[in-house]
Parts: structure tokens; sequence; C-alpha cells
């Protein structure tokens, strides 16, 4: 199971620092960490969603030992 980390104010809509989820691609779980965080739908388009570190497409797969990290857009200083 891949661990999902959320940061900031995607943490907030759910609730968690970090879950595990079983998602075969990064689409699929974007899809799913939607429906189960409603409140997560109108961050997630704006998010950087990083798989080991790195920006990928939907199409990549996400595997047992993958780690992604949710990160909402802040500003800084």
């Amino acid at each position: 199971m891949a661990v999902v980390r959320y940061f900031a104010a995607a943490q907030e809509a759910t609730g968690l620092d970090t879950e595990r989820r079983t998602e075969a691609t990064l689409g699929e779980l974007r899809r799913a960490v939607s429906a189960a965080h409603p409140g997560l739908g109108g961050i997630l388009p704006r998010c950087a969603v990083l798989v080991d570190g790195s920006r990928v497409d939907d199409d990549t797969a996400v595997g047992a030992d993958d780690l992604v990290d949710v990160l909402p857009p802040f500003a800084g200083g």
C-alpha cells in the first residue's frame, strides 16, 4: 500500500496526516481520495502531487513502497 501524506490545507480537509492507499495509478488514487474526503475535492486540483518526490502524470503506477505527497499551494516570504 502506498503511503499518502497530506500537508497544510489538504491535511485540514482530510483530517489526516497520512493514510495508506491501494490504487494502482496516481489518477485512480486522486479520484479515490477525492471521493473518500469530499473536502479535498476543491483543493486537490491545485495541489502538487508528488510520487517519491517527483511530479508524474496520472497514468503513473503507484506501488506498495511509494510515498505520495499532497502539497497545496502556499505563499512564501
